[in-house]
């Protein structure tokens, strides 16, 4: 992954939310507008996890409450060499799953019932897998502390055009700027953040396969997920987008091409590369008749 182009990306955030910060209150409202950006990634930093565990309802479980999720990823992690995430499951209907925390240390996956009850045990250790990976590879925090960066500066561009910019105009937008900021500045925003969350889903595809031990369980899980997101609406998604770019599969309505705007590659896409990369290892095993969730598997690297 290159985290140099991460990083200008998410100092490109920054100046966007200082500029909007500039166009409402000058100087003083650029400063501000800093002080906020470090202030909101020092709670991005230490609580999102819970903000966004607590807004999707996530509850918590062990190896008591889901013996066989718990396990699996335990065994996932081991092979990883990284620690054991906190498990939670989202009573949702719709197939989809992600993962926060600021670090391996702090880190969480949570997936919704509605994955549990459409995937094989293979295909949700191929899904856990690339959460996993997200988390080994220090994903989570850097497109948690983008989509708290790209609302707010949604909310900033909202504010100026109701402020109508900085009253004195030393700024030199005047109102023709103001509804240029507000239209371009959250345009902006998302497609810095769409541009980090598309890079690092096919690294976490990858390293996930790797992790797991068969991409086809994964490719066929990423089909069967998109195969079932326009059966159901979720609703909590819908209601913040900007978590969107969090979940394995775009959780909005309308999002599938492979372009500028969209928070995931192309699921055929990402399908085809773990196709590939199946066939370059030589391997391809999913049963025709995958056994239901909970059976143990009659192949795999926790067999």
């Amino acid at each position: 992954m290159n985290y140099m182009k991460t990083a200008i990306l998410l100092a490109a955030m920054t100046a966007l939310f200082m500029g909007v910060g500039f166009l409402i209150g000058g100087q003083a409202g650029m400063l501000i507008a800093l002080a906020v950006a470090c202030a909101m990634n020092f709670w991005s930093y230490w609580g999102s996890d819970r903000a966004v565990l607590n807004m999707y309802g996530a509850q918590e479980v062990d190896q008591h409450s889901a013996p066989d999720l718990w396990q699996m990823t335990y065994e996932m992690t081991q092979r990883a060499g990284m620690p054991m995430p906190r498990l939670f499951i989202i009573h949702e209907d719709q197939p989809n799953a992600f993962a926060t925390g600021r670090n391996p240390e702090n880190a969480a996956v949570a997936v919704n019932t509605g994955l549990l009850n459409m995937l094989t045990r293979e295909e949700v250790a191929g899904v856990v897998a690339h959460e996993l990976a997200h988390i080994r590879n220090r994903d989570t925090l850097t497109m948690t502390i983008t989509a708290t960066l790209a609302g707010a500066v949604s909310m900033l561009a909202n504010f100026a055009a109701f402020s109508g910019g900085n009253s004195d105009n030393r700024n030199g937008f005047g109102i023709i700027g103001t509804i240029a900021m507000m239209i371009l500045a959250p345009l902006a925003a998302s497609i810095v953040q769409m541009a980090i969350s598309r890079s690092r889903e096919y690294e976490a595809d990858k390293l996930g396969a790797e992790i797991c031990g068969n991409p086809i369980w994964l490719a066929s899980a990423l089909a069967k997920i998109a195969g079932g997101h326009g059966m159901t609406v979720n609703n909590t998604a819908e209601h913040n987008p900007q978590t969107a770019h969090m979940f394995i599969i775009n959780p909005l309505s309308g999002e599938r091409m492979d372009n500028l705007f969209s928070t995931h590659p192309d699921t055929g896409n990402r399908i085809a590369a773990l196709q590939q990369l199946a066939q370059a290892w030589g391997v391809g095993y999913l049963p025709p008749q995958a056994p239901a969730w909970g059976a143990r598997p009659s192949r795999g690297p926790w067999g």
